[in-house]
């Protein structure tokens, strides 16, 4: 018999049941990555029966929270399997300017991001409910940095979808080991993401001969799918209600069509 991976063995003992419906249940796991401790969250509609496919989400800079784990809910009401991972490890979840120091180390050190990110996907690859062969990842901000680390690392999944994430990378030339389709939703005034760095990411893209899709929302600036961003784009960071439902659209699309019906 093969043997358990420590970091599944470790997600077995998870807890804290918490039912968001009649059907859609959510529930803390808590594995290790190391010497750390990490804290993720796992959601699926208990009424459906077997395995299905399954999403991993990478968290924004203030670490796993409730936006996560709402949208988490969402996918769950679509029908798929989900684990919202966490980076930083249990407890640690800055406000800013902090989360700007935190999220900087990982784009600073993308061995670590890396392996973060793998012992996440790995969690939700163990899960019963998980269709191994039908896994996706999608992250907002940071979590779209990570989402592209993710396949940068050539890890094998279905593909990825970036919500106003970030584009550059230490290592373009990466790019080759991509096997998943990748899409990034963008918000065409991000102030955070300038020209020079979509433009890098095109080339990045191509040179590799990848599989992708980029699409710029006009007006919507960085985080454009959260509330909790405010309504000011004059900030740099706001909420745009049409990017939002446009951009949830788009990846229901790209998730049909790269696992199938």
């Amino acid at each position: 018999m093969k043997p358990i991976h420590p970091i599944l063995a470790a997600a077995a003992l998870s807890q804290l049941f918490s039912p968001l419906s009649a059907a859609v249940t959510g529930k803390v796991i808590e594995y290790p990555v190391g010497g750390v401790l990490c804290e993720g969250w796992h959601v699926h509609d208990d009424s459906v029966a077997g395995r299905r496919p399954a999403i991993l989400i990478v968290h924004q800079w203030t670490g796993l929270s409730d936006y996560e784990k709402m949208r988490a809910e969402m996918l769950a009401r679509l029908g798929y399997n989900v684990f919202a991972l966490d980076i930083y490890g249990k407890g640690i979840r800055p406000e800013p300017p902090e989360s700007g120091k935190e999220s900087g180390k990982y784009k600073e050190d993308r061995a670590l991001f890396r392996k973060r990110l793998e012992a996440g996907l790995q969690v939700l690859r163990g899960l019963p409910e998980t269709d191994p062969e039908k896994v996706a990842a999608i992250g907002y901000c940071f979590g779209g940095v990570g989402v592209l680390e993710l396949a940068r690392s050539g890890a094998d999944i279905g593909g990825v979808v970036s919500f106003h994430g970030g584009l550059a990378t230490p290592k373009p030339e990466d790019a080759s080991q991509i096997s998943c389709e990748v899409l990034v939703l963008h918000g065409a005034d991000d102030p955070f993401v300038p020209p020079g760095e979509v433009e890098d990411f095109h080339r990045e893209m191509k040179a590799a001969g990848v599989k992708y899709e980029f699409v710029a929302y006009p007006g919507a600036v960085h985080a454009f799918t959260q509330k909790m961003a405010g309504d000011d784009p004059s900030k740099g960071a706001a909420y745009q209600p049409e990017a939002d439902a446009r951009s949830w659209e788009a990846m229901k699309v790209f998730l049909d069509r790269i696992f199938g019906p």
